[in-house]
């Protein structure tokens, strides 16, 4: 470190240090102020969302990671806040009611830290660091790996054990020819019912984008305005013992242009003739023709067209 830092009773550091151990460039910043002040306090930055990709470790086993190297500090956390102001208050507050009002303090931090938004009362240096170690490239290298230890297998049942439910987003689409008087479905390989188009969202895009891509990723056709239908979750197998679940938005479209090809993972595309009331031709769509976990949908369909043709 080549700053000289301003005397003060106090010194403290932000961080979030989201590593599995502290690398060379937190010992030296970590050494570095410990060595000029006579208290030290770490503060570390707690996210509301539990064990994402930029937050996966808590705040105790953190802490415990940095007691372990620097058993002499104190070690406590700060929550997150939508902006830097009431964050900034916050902090100050907490300082506050650890050193009295009479006691200098210092904060650190490197040139990308909390600094840049730190709107508080209390002073900052900015640190040159001579080292520098990526927390995400670190990250990134460790999720790649899976060890045979115990206590790795004990990891990935405390961070599934440690997420709130999930819903997983979907989209289906229900694509009506220009009569509206047929419906395309898809079938998957290995299936023998058919199912509305549809996938799930990605985050890039809202519903109706994410539709609109589904379309013509499984489909390659054009369609015209998509109307909301409703929504409902959706019995998949994959999660029926499990507390996340999928619930999907159903739209409705029609088809303007194009021939149905099939792509990504349907195997088939088909228009099935709706009937127009409760006696089945034939050839017409029932409910048998579709697989389970969409029965709900084609119910809840239908029941939005015979509202509409009353």
């Amino acid at each position: 470190m080549k700053n000289k830092s301003r005397k003060a009773d106090t010194g403290v550091l932000v961080g979030r240090f989201q590593v599995p151990h502290l690398h060379d460039g937190h010992l030296q910043l970590i050494s570095y102020v410990m060595e000029r002040h006579q208290k030290v306090i770490i503060f570390l930055g707690l996210s509301p969302a539990r064990v994402t990709r930029s937050n996966p470790l808590d705040f105790e086993s953190r802490k415990q990671m940095l007691l372990a190297e620097f058993p002499e500090l104190n070690v406590l956390y700060i929550k997150d806040c939508p902006s830097d102001e009431p964050w900034s208050k916050k902090l100050d507050s907490q300082i506050h009611d650890l050193v009295g009002p009479t006691t200098d303090v210092l904060l650190y931090g490197s040139r990308e830290s909390f600094i840049a938004h730190y709107t508080g009362k209390y002073p900052t240096q900015e640190m040159e660091q001579e080292i520098f170690v990526s927390g995400v490239e670190i990250r990134n290298e460790i999720s790649g790996r899976v060890r045979s230890s115990p206590e790795f297998r004990e990891g990935v049942i405390w961070a599934a054990y440690n997420q709130y439910p999930r819903a997983m987003p979907t989209v289906d689409i229900a694509i009506w020819n220009e009569a509206r008087d047929s419906l395309l479905l898809a079938r998957k390989p290995n299936e023998t019912e058919h199912r509305f188009v549809g996938g799930f969202v990605q985050g890039d895009g809202n519903f109706e984008e994410n539709a609109r891509r589904e379309v013509a990723e499984e489909t390659h056709i054009e369609i015209g305005d998509l109307t909301y239908v409703g929504s409902h979750v959706v019995d998949d197998w994959r999660y029926r013992r499990e507390l996340d679940k999928i619930v999907t938005v159903l739209f409705e479209c029609v088809s303007v242009f194009g021939k149905p090809t099939p792509d990504d993972d349907i195997s088939e595309l088909r228009w099935f003739k709706v009937a127009d009331g409760p006696i089945y031709g034939p050839d017409d769509l029932k409910e048998t023709d579709i697989v389970a976990e969409h029965r709900p949908l084609f119910k809840m369909l239908m029941e939005k067209r015979n509202a509409n043709a009353d």
